[in-house]
């Protein structure tokens, strides 16, 4: 279950890079606007000093249950009718091969924001262990197609501002269903917003650089969701109540992640599929 949503972060990152550079950076100008008004939203939810009582609360604090399961039917709709059937395409008709080099490709692009939000964490061993990745994979990988970082001991993570906010003490509040994100919750959207000033590609200009933020936003979602196909299905089937299932499996992977980033230790443990949580992935 823990493995259903490895993609969380990954795909608003993904997301957003598919988007036009003129709209991304009109979207940070707003940003701090959205946070005031998530936060107010979180401070109205008090979560219980018992450890399991909090555990089982953040898992389930969803005021606006009504307005987030017509948003996750919305969602269902185009991932039924649009993003699956892309994603089986994708996997019937690409070689596995280019399907791993485009995968690798996305992952690189995404580093220079992992290692700004490890250094916000005060993750420094992190921070290095990330840089080096880039360097290497950008160099020797050509351009991020081959992860040579990964077989010299350079394990990836993840790490997003939103993220870094829980790192800190920010708590999850509410929950929310983002139309085509799916499941989240407060501090993680506000952390969608500080992701784009987080991640220093938002700011790079020029033709050639919005060709490539956007065609790797495009491949990165489709790619992702390719490798969700079997978890997803299955898990659908298995599920009584489908939207409960996401919401706690979300909030479940997103605890995990970021008390991994208290840690702050790097493992070699094997990468496992990136799995995202969105609706328009169905997750």
């Amino acid at each position: 279950m823990q493995t259903l949503v490895r993609m969380a972060s990954r795909g608003s990152r993904q997301a957003a890079q598919a988007m036009p550079h003129g709209a991304r950076l009109r979207g940070t100008r707003h940003g701090a606007v959205l946070v005031a008004s998530a936060l107010s939203l979180a401070a109205c939810a008090h979560a219980p000093a018992n450890p399991e009582a909090r555990a089982e609360f953040q898992r389930t604090n969803d005021p606006a249950e009504p307005t987030n399961r017509t948003v996750f039917r919305a969602n269902q709709f185009v991932d039924r009718n649009a993003l699956k059937p892309v994603a089986k395409g994708y996997t019937e008709y690409v070689p596995g091969r280019v399907r791993r080099s485009l995968h690798n490709f996305v992952s690189n692009l995404e580093e220079p924001g992992v290692a700004i939000n490890d250094v916000l964490q005060g993750n420094v061993s992190r921070a290095w262990n990330t840089t080096q990745r880039f360097a290497v994979n950008t160099t020797l990988g050509g351009a991020g197609l081959f992860d040579v970082a990964t077989d010299w001991h350079r394990p990836r993570h993840d790490a997003d501002f939103g993220q870094t906010l829980g790192v800190w003490g920010v708590g999850p509040g509410p929950a929310v269903q983002l139309p085509l994100f799916g499941p989240s919750n407060v501090r993680d959207t506000v952390g969608k917003v500080g992701g784009l000033v987080t991640n220093p590609l938002t700011f790079v200009t020029g033709g050639a650089a919005t060709a490539v933020n956007a065609a790797s936003g495009g491949i990165g979602v489709v790619d992702g969701r390719s490798r969700l196909i079997p978890v997803t299905d299955d898990l659908e089937r298995s599920s009584l109540d489908y939207y409960a299932t996401l919401r706690s499996v979300a909030a479940q992977r997103r605890a995990k992640l970021i008390a991994e980033a208290r840690v702050g230790a790097v493992t070699e443990e094997k990468e496992l599929p990136d799995l995202d949580p969105s609706g328009v992935s169905a997750k």
